[in-house]
């Protein structure tokens, strides 16, 4: 399978992504780039974006970036730093890019940003990579 026939066929089975209103606009091996649009109920109560919603969907840009080799691959450690508020009606987009593949490892970048190119939230994370196949 291609990349993104891959993240295609995570998608369709990711009913947390699907109803975080995640639209995927490019897969290929080890990178993701997808959208979605904060929402009234992503609001926390000083009526900005909750942390984790932008969390999720950094999280799922990593599962769909790290898996685009066809190995089943899990998050092992994840961190995240946010650096600026987003609001409702406000686009955001998520780049997940592999930085080192290993044999049973791998390191990726997440880069959450908003319309102007502002950095949002910047997550990091480590995925082990199973012997089995994503199917």
């Amino acid at each position: 399978m291609t990349p993104g026939e891959i993240t295609a066929l995570l998608f369709e089975k990711d009913y947390f992504s699907q109803w975080l209103g995640l639209q995927v606009d490019e897969s290929g091996e080890g990178y993701c780039k997808l959208h979605y649009r904060i929402n009234e109920q992503m609001l926390n109560g000083f009526g900005i974006v909750h942390g984790g919603v932008v969390f999720s969907a950094a999280d799922s840009a990593f599962a769909f970036a790290c898996n685009s080799h066809g190995i089943l691959t899990v998050a092992l450690d994840v961190s995240i730093s946010f650096t600026r508020p987003a609001r409702s009606g406000d686009l955001l987009f998520v780049e997940a890019r592999e930085l080192h593949l290993g044999n049973k490892t791998g390191l990726y970048e997440i880069r959450t940003t908003n319309e102007s190119g502002e950095l949002i939230a910047l997550f990091k994370g480590t995925a082990y990579r199973t012997s089995r196949e994503v199917k």
